[in-house]
């Protein structure tokens, strides 16, 4: 009797390999998965640095609103300055002082005596604005043979020297506000629609709430009244946690990154706070009210330094986006259910 050759192990592993199909080559993953993330990426990155540092590079003051007082001298402001100022009339030096002071205009220019002029400034509105007024200002009265003394009416408060802080606040509730969003879109099949609506809405009244807390009594950077200041804060943590569910519901995996594009990138950076929003380009101009980052800078200005002064518009802004973007969502499942039954 004969027996097959080799050990017992040899042989098993013989017949395993005979029964067991031929290995398949692994497929090749599809352009777009490598593509996708690598072009959003560089997209990200480039809207990044050139807003940020593209919009810095060469500030240029553009109708910057001066308050002036006598004829004679807001025609000569106008001639000489150009469209670099937009020169708002006034019948004396206490009436300019009270539209700056109203925030209707960035500085205010009087005679102080004969060959002396006065300028009021407010702080308030930015290094960059009060610094191009001051530029302007002394470059006509060294052409005019003047002299020039410069007060500043409207001082940021003591602990935002560099009249950041409330950028910084948009900012850090923009970013939360966007973390959130994000998150709430792993949670479709966790919580009901209407419990992530809760979700987002009570979590954005934390984040508002928190925020104004710490900025305003406890670090003494943002000083506008705390509620006012939290209703604000808590419109922009809603305007955008919805949008930015509101873009990654509708648009899928691109969603996120366009949200990271409007609310953080353009948003942030036209908000009017690192670079005053006169000084911003045409275009940068045209969005930086209208975005949430932009409109609550300019309600925390207001609230802060103006006594509200021009603060409702902004929060009105906000509340839109907030509402808006939360309408549209609540419509997504009606709009599936339509464009299920069509289909069938």
């Amino acid at each position: 009797m004969k027996f097959p050759s080799g050990s017992a192990s040899e042989r098993t592993a013989s017949a395993t390999a005979a029964l067991s199909p031929e290995p398949r080559t692994a497929a090749r993953p599809p352009v777009k998965a490598w593509l996708q993330p690598t072009l959003i990426a560089l997209v990200v990155v480039a809207a990044f640095i050139s807003c940020y540092v593209g919009l810095q590079r060469d500030p240029q003051p553009h109708q910057l609103a001066i308050a002036v007082t006598g004829p004679d001298l807001q025609g000569e402001i106008q001639q000489a300055l150009g469209d670099a100022v937009e020169v708002h009339p006034a019948v004396d030096a206490e009436a300019a002082h009270r539209a700056l002071e109203r925030h209707d205009v960035a500085a205010a220019l009087s005679t102080d005596s004969p060959g002396r002029l006065h300028l009021e400034i407010a702080g308030a509105v930015g290094t960059s604005t009060t610094s191009a007024v001051s530029h302007l200002v002394g470059a006509y009265a060294h052409g005019a043979g003047k002299a020039v003394t410069t007060e500043d009416v409207v001082p940021l408060a003591h602990f935002d020297a560099r009249g950041l802080a409330g950028f910084y606040v948009a900012f850090g509730v923009t970013l939360a506000g966007f973390v959130l969003g994000s998150n709430a879109l792993g949670l479709a099949g966790v919580l009901h629609l209407r419990h992530r609506f809760r979700l987002l809405a009570g979590a954005s009244v934390a984040i508002g709430t928190a925020a104004a807390i710490i900025a305003g009594p406890i670090l003494g950077a943002v000083p506008a009244p705390v509620l006012p200041l939290v209703l604000t804060l808590t419109l922009l943590a809603a305007a955008a946690a919805f949008t930015t569910k509101l873009l990654g519901t509708y648009l899928g995996p691109i969603g996120v990154p366009v949200a990271t594009l409007v609310l953080l990138t353009v948003g942030n950076a036209t908000s009017g706070a690192a670079i005053g929003a006169d000084l911003l380009p045409s275009a940068a101009r045209a969005v930086s009210a209208l975005l949430p980052p932009g409109a609550a800078v300019r309600a925390i200005t207001g609230l802060s330094y103006f006594d509200g002064a021009h603060a409702a518009g902004p929060v009105i802004t906000l509340a839109l986006w907030a509402v808006v973007a939360a309408g549209l969502l609540g419509l997504r499942p009606r709009l599936t259910r339509r464009r299920t039954a069509a289909a069938s």
